[in-house]
C-alpha cells in the first residue's frame, strides 16, 4: 500500500484491500515503532474517522465523549485478545459439539486518575462486574516529577491480570510510576496490559526499555513531543475535553 511522509506523519490510502487505490482517500496513519511489546490497532477507515473527530478542536463535548468511547471499546476488545485462554468444549442447542476456548484467570482494571477514569465504562461494557482500582499521580510542583498521591487497588490484585487505563502517553512518567505501584503490590510485569488511545514514540520507548514484558495496546502513535512535552499533533487535554469542555 503506497505511503508518503508529510508534516504530520505517514500518509497512506485507507480502505478495504479490494478497493482500488484511486478510490481510497489518503490519511495520516500511526507512526511505526519497532518494539515487540507494542500493539497498534489496525489503521482502518473507521478508526481514522473516529480519531479525526476527537482531534478536531471544533468537536463538542458530547461528540468527543461518544467517539472516544467507541475507540476505547476497540482498545478493550483488543486488550482482551492478549489474555490467556484455554480449550473449552461445549454442546450447542442442536446437540452438536463445539471446540472453543474460555478466558483463564481473573482480571481487573486500574485507571490513572483523572483521564483514565474515562475508560472504565468501556471495560465494564466488555467485562461484567469487573473490579476496578484507581491510582492518582500528579506532578510535584517543587521537583516537577510525578508523585503518587493516592491508590486504591483490589486486595488480591497480585493474582489478577491488570488492564491499566490512561488515554494519553506523553513522556510516560505517570504511567511508569503506576506500573511501579502495581509491581510493588505483587503484580507480575507480564500480567499488565496498558491500554492507551494516543502515544508518543518517546513514551513508548521509555516503557519498552523499563518494562519489556509489559504489553502496550494503543490506537495511534503520534509524531512526538513538542518543547512543552505535549503530544503533537495530539488532541489537547483529554481529561478537560471529556469532563468539562
Amino acid at each position: 500500500m503506497p505511503e508518503a511522509a508529510n508534516a504530520n506523519g505517514r500518509s497512506q490510502c485507507v480502505g478495504p484491500e479490494y478497493r482500488p487505490e484511486g478510490q481510497k482517500p489518503t490519511a495520516t496513519v500511526s507512526t511505526e515503532v519497532h518494539f515487540d511489546n507494542v500493539t497498534i490497532l489496525p489503521q482502518t477507515p473507521q478508526l481514522i474517522a473516529l480519531l479525526t473527530m476527537i482531534r478536531d478542536r471544533d468537536t463538542g463535548r458530547a461528540d468527543f465523549i461518544f467517539y472516544s468511547n467507541r475507540i476505547i471499546r476497540l482498545l478493550v476488545e483488543e486488550g482482551l485478545n492478549h489474555l490467556p485462554v484455554r480449550s473449552h468444549a461445549i454442546s450447542t442447542p442442536l446437540g452438536t459439539s463445539y471446540d472453543g476456548v474460555r478466558f483463564e484467570g481473573k482480571i481487573c482494571g486500574v485507571s490513572i486518575m483523572r483521564a483514565g477514569e474515562s475508560m472504565e465504562q468501556g471495560l465494564r461494557d466488555c467485562c461484567r462486574s469487573v473490579r476496578i482500582g484507581k491510582i492518582l499521580i500528579q506532578r510535584d510542583e517543587e521537583t516537577s516529577k510525578p508523585k503518587l498521591f493516592y491508590d486504591k487497588l483490589p486486595e488480591d490484585i497480585a493474582e489478577r491480570w491488570v488492564l491499566l487505563l490512561d488515554p494519553m502517553l506523553a513522556t510516560g512518567g505517570s504511567a511508569l510510576m503506576a506500573v511501579d505501584v502495581l509491581k510493588s503490590r505483587g503484580v507480575p510485569e507480564d500480567h499488565i496490559l496498558f491500554l492507551n488511545l494516543i502515544a508518543s514514540p518517546e513514551g513508548l520507548e521509555n516503557f519498552s526499555q523499563k518494562f519489556p514484558k509489559l504489553r502496550v495496546v494503543t490506537a495511534f502513535i503520534d509524531q512526538g513531543l513538542n518543547d512543552k512535552k505535549y503530544i503533537v499533533p495530539g488532541l489537547g487535554d483529554f481529561g478537560d475535553r471529556f469532563y468539562t469542555m
